[in-house]
């Protein structure tokens, strides 16, 4: 399955998310229920996996987790913020520049309609 694909599969379950919660709680909530949602695509995820991060050559123990992980290639940041700014993209394009991935999808599910809240992200 190609990036596009795989990030219109994503967006559809995040949506799914969306209009069973509403906005309002917390990013874990999201997360967990976005996790399960992915799941039953039958799609492989990963929730809140380290990201490891190298300095001159030394593992450096920082402690920054991806919030999940699809298919071992798409990256999803999600927030509960009023509005995404500039340094939540540019967080996410350092996560994906870190793992060599080239797709990342910024979620904002404190919105009203969840399509005012995505963002794809693309390294290279």
């Amino acid at each position: 399955m190609d990036g596009n694909d795989l990030t219109g599969k994503i967006i559809g379950a995040a949506i799914e998310v969306h209009k069973a919660l509403g906005p309002g709680l917390l990013e874990s909530a999201y997360e967990a229920c976005l996790e399960e949602e992915i799941k039953t695509l039958g799609l492989s995820v990963k929730r809140q996996l380290e990201l490891p991060l190298r300095y001159r050559g030394i593992q450096v123990a920082v402690g920054y987790r991806i919030d999940l992980l699809v298919e071992d290639s798409v990256i999803l940041e999600l927030k509960t913020v009023d509005d995404i700014q500039p340094i939540h993209k540019a967080q996410l394009l350092t996560y994906l520049k870190l793992m060599n991935l080239r797709y990342g999808l910024l979620l904002n599910f404190n919105v009203e309609k969840l399509h005012h809240g995505i963002c794809r992200i693309l390294n290279g």
